[in-house]
């Protein structure tokens, strides 16, 4: 037997979601429940949140948590998207939409078992639309190990993989972070 598939107007989207107490992602008119995270992607993902607020506190900058949606275009395609990333953030003062950012300047995702395959590769090609976003950052939850993603000045895309003793430099806020603030409290 089959059943139909609903597909959701962005405006049916935003109200239910508004009203739900689970989050959802928005993929071109279809919605998929997101998983929670294990005491390690919480902490990481607060230690960078934590780390951002109080590097870019008075500044025009606004750094959001897992429950901002970022708004985008898919790759290749005119469907609309919200994701919900770790952390984010944006300089923009346009970026005023009191349930999503459309502009964010770096993106965070902190990888779960469950989303690995879909931050590596789905959100990597999608976020990469984003003419806003100059850094997307991969943070491994089960060893010291960052993986940045930057937009140069031409559009071209380079990635960087960090260790132990590296510093995340953050070329978006001429900021940096180090690995032990990062994983702090995790190893």
């Amino acid at each position: 037997m089959r059943s139909p598939i609903h597909f959701f107007s962005v405006a049916e989207y935003l109200e239910a979601e508004s009203k739900s107490e689970i989050r959802h992602e928005y993929l071109g008119g279809q919605v998929f429940a997101m998983a929670g995270g294990s005491k390690a992607h919480n902490m990481i993902t607060l230690n960078i949140a934590s780390l951002l607020r109080s590097l870019l506190r008075g500044n025009a900058c606004d750094v959001f948590m897992s429950d901002m949606k970022v708004k985008l275009k898919a790759a290749n395609q005119n469907k609309t998207i919200f994701y919900y990333p770790d952390v984010l953030f944006t300089c923009n003062p346009e970026d005023r939409d009191k349930y999503f950012v459309n502009y964010p300047c770096a993106i965070f995702e902190v990888l779960s078992p469950s989303t690995e395959v879909s931050d590596r590769r789905e959100k990597l090609v999608n976020y990469q639309t984003i003419e806003s976003l100059q850094e997307y950052v991969l943070v491994s939850q089960d060893k010291i190990q960052v993986e940045v993603y930057r937009q140069d000045l031409k559009g071209n895309w380079t990635m960087e993989v960090l260790g132990n003793e590296d510093i995340l430099v953050l070329n978006s806020i001429n900021r940096s972070l180090t690995m032990a603030d990062i994983y702090e409290g995790i190893f």
